[in-house]
């Protein structure tokens, strides 16, 4: 079984057609989502670019990687999922952001930190690899990839780098089908990440949103959320610029939509549907001012809810699927669904047998996520723990205590704080029984950020595979 696993950077499921926005110009989408397993229930188990990756990759929480905020380096010790695929037999192929290897905050075009040199850094990637550590700049000098070795490659002066990926990708696909090993590839696009400037997308896209009227969300607040990080506050100028920055994300999302289909027509014009597990998906959410907060790093559902789609006929039953997916589930699902042994040393659950639709499969209580400090610098105060179920999420504060309580099937937008209320208090204390019981299992406890820095990490690298 063949694996093509294509990610966006901070597309939330609800600006999808299918979850019901109008807004979205998503039809490829939605008709995957029509043919497709959907998870309506996957959530991005730590909702930050680096920390996801390191979680996708390895089957471990971040209490386990390390990977504790963005621009550090992870340990090329563990057992990854592309050493998995290799060690079958797999050819393996990347494309896109990494985010996994910098150890410098800021300074993200210089080849020292946008390079990512073949070898254990790879993290056994070893074969078609065309990635670049980390930018969101779509044009230009500043759009490149690196091949093997620190040369910059760029697309070209007029060149979306969203499609020149795709374009690459689908080369890739027809070069890969064309061989006697099964494959692994994966499509790591940037967008619809910002910089939301209009100049960051291509005209056409952006023509489709002209008449589009973009609101305030309705869970929007006035007031920065006190428990913001830098990069989560907004200020008066970007209060005023959300609606414009809304346009430019949709019509990202619409080109994303369309390379999407792209993807999905060459697999299908290359015979290898049956024989290839299709993922799309994304590394989290964006909040646009709901709940006083922008961007992500929180438990909100804007920012942890995301599309999961996974394709294969004949295998994975089309059709909506509850089961609580994280990410930490995603390398040991699909090294079962491809009869791949999973290491011992990964957290995740092994949902393939929910996903074939075996009646009385037994699922995971819910989904443990993470926040582990400031989104890229090592400041303290912005920890938190999250356990979501198919219904209710439960949060708390490591600084203050704070809890928080909602019921997500009643109050989708996240208004009302059941904590304190008595007929919640059986829910409250289920919640947070399930939560410690999986902290205990993966031997999370819940550190401020400078324990991760002073034991951990030097200079930006990490040095552990396990957490203690």
């Amino acid at each position: 079984m063949n694996i093509v696993y294509m990610f966006a950077d901070q597309l939330r499921r609800q600006s999808c057609g299918y979850a019901g926005d109008n807004r979205a110009e998503t039809p490829n989408i939605d008709r995957l989502a029509r043919e497709s397993c959907e998870l309506s229930n996957a959530v991005s188990g730590h909702p930050v670019c680096a920390p996801y990756r390191a979680s996708l990759f390895t089957g471990k929480y971040t209490t386990s990687t390390g990977m504790v905020i963005n621009e550090i380096r992870i340990s090329p010790e563990h057992d990854t999922f592309a050493k998995v695929l290799s060690r079958a037999g797999y050819e393996t192929a990347y494309i896109g952001k990494w985010h996994l290897y910098a150890n410098e905050l800021g300074n993200h075009f210089d080849p020292k930190n946008s390079y990512i040199p073949a070898g254990p850094d790879r993290l056994g990637f070893d074969g078609f690899f065309a990635g670049y550590n980390f930018h969101h700049e779509n044009y230009g000098e500043n759009s490149y990839y690196h091949l093997n070795s620190p040369e910059k490659i760029h697309y070209g002066e007029s060149a979306y780098e969203p499609d020149c990926q795709t374009d690459m990708a689908i080369r890739e696909l027809e070069r890969l089908a064309k061989g006697d090993k099964p494959f692994a590839l994966f499509l790591s696009l940037g967008t619809p990440h910002d910089p939301w400037d209009e100049n960051n997308v291509p005209p056409e896209w952006l023509a489709q949103f002209r008449d589009t009227e973009f609101t305030l969300p309705d869970n929007y607040l006035p007031e920065n959320d006190p428990h913001a990080d830098g990069w989560a506050r907004l200020s008066p100028k970007e209060r005023e610029r959300i609606p414009a920055w809304m346009r430019v994300y949709y019509a990202m999302v619409a080109n994303v939509d369309y390379n999407v289909g792209r993807m999905c027509a060459a697999i299908e014009r290359l015979g290898i549907e049956e024989d290839t597990v299709f993922v799309f998906t994304s590394d989290h959410g964006e909040l646009f001012g709901a709940h006083g907060r922008r961007a992500k790093n929180i438990f909100y559902e804007e920012a942890v809810r995301v599309p999961f789609l996974m394709r294969c006929p004949g295998t994975i039953p089309e059709g909506p699927c509850d089961v609580c997916l994280n990410t930490v589930d995603v390398m040991p699902t699909l090294c079962s669904l491809c009869g791949l042994p999973i290491p011992a040393e990964v957290e995740g659950h092994d949902l393939s047998v929910v996903l074939r639709g075996k009646p009385g499969a037994a699922e995971p209580d819910g989904a443990l996520m993470m926040g582990t400090g400031a989104t890229a610098d090592w400041g303290e105060g912005y920890e938190w723990r999250a356990f979501r179920t198919k219904r209710y999420t439960y949060a708390v504060y490591r600084k203050d205590g704070e809890e928080h309580l909602y019921d997500n099937v009643a109050d989708p937008l996240q208004r009302r704080n059941l904590v304190g209320e008595a007929a919640y208090a059986p829910v409250l204390a289920d919640l947070k029984s399930k939560m410690a019981a999986e902290m205990a299992r993966v031997n999370d406890k819940f550190h401020p950020v400078s324990y991760y820095r002073e034991n951990w990490v030097e200079d930006r690298i990490i040095q552990r595979t396990k957490a203690d």
